[in-house]
């Protein structure tokens, strides 16, 4: 089974998707902020707040590196693991990649009482937010294989629309209808 991995903007609601894609699919779902976390014992602000926007990037390249080197797992990745040419290289190859496209508006909606976001901590995050899409969009769109609008969409609906798209394109590896059935 090819890995399935989940691309986007904070907010997008790829961890909540995720999750939901790797139970219908019986695949392990793995989130690489978390195994970040879990591998420094650190939290995503603190290590921000210790070793810069730099030295979380290059912690998330090795661990965005070794999940994709998995096989059979749905991956969610953190909103800036495309910043990298060698991570959008890492993630093209690693399996099928879903770019979960949402608005400015719903991650403002959906970001706005969570501390866990370093780079929204400053005084006007719909800007912020407004400018890494910029930047970001152009970046999720050349890597992905399926675009799914997520706003204002049930988690559920969006997970069907995914098995739907996936079962449409023609297999790489070894994924399969009968993988998706």
């Amino acid at each position: 089974m090819e890995n399935i991995i989940l691309v986007g903007p904070m907010g997008a609601g790829k961890s909540t998707i995720g999750r939901l894609l790797a139970k219908e699919l019986r695949l392990p779902f793995r989130d690489s902020d978390k195994e970040i976390e879990q591998r420094t014992g650190a939290s995503i602000p603190l290590i921000f707040d210790v070793e810069g926007e730099q030295g979380f990037r290059e912690r998330e390249h090795v661990a965005i590196t070794e999940l994709c080197s998995m096989r059979g797992v749905v991956l969610a990745t953190g909103g800036g693991a495309v910043l990298r040419p060698d991570n959008r290289q890492v993630l093209r190859s690693g399996g099928r990649v879903i770019y979960l496209c949402t608005s400015v508006e719903q991650q403002l909606d959906r970001t706005s009482r969570d501390r866990n976001r370093p780079l929204l901590q400053k005084p006007n995050p719909r800007e912020i937010l407004t400018g890494l899409m910029a930047v970001r969009d152009p970046l999720y769109r050349d890597i992905a294989d399926i675009i799914i609008q997520t706003d204002e969409r049930p988690p559920r609906l969006v997970v069907q629309e995914i098995l739907s798209q996936l079962q449409s394109l023609a297999p790489r590896e070894s994924l399969t209808r009968s993988a998706l059935s």
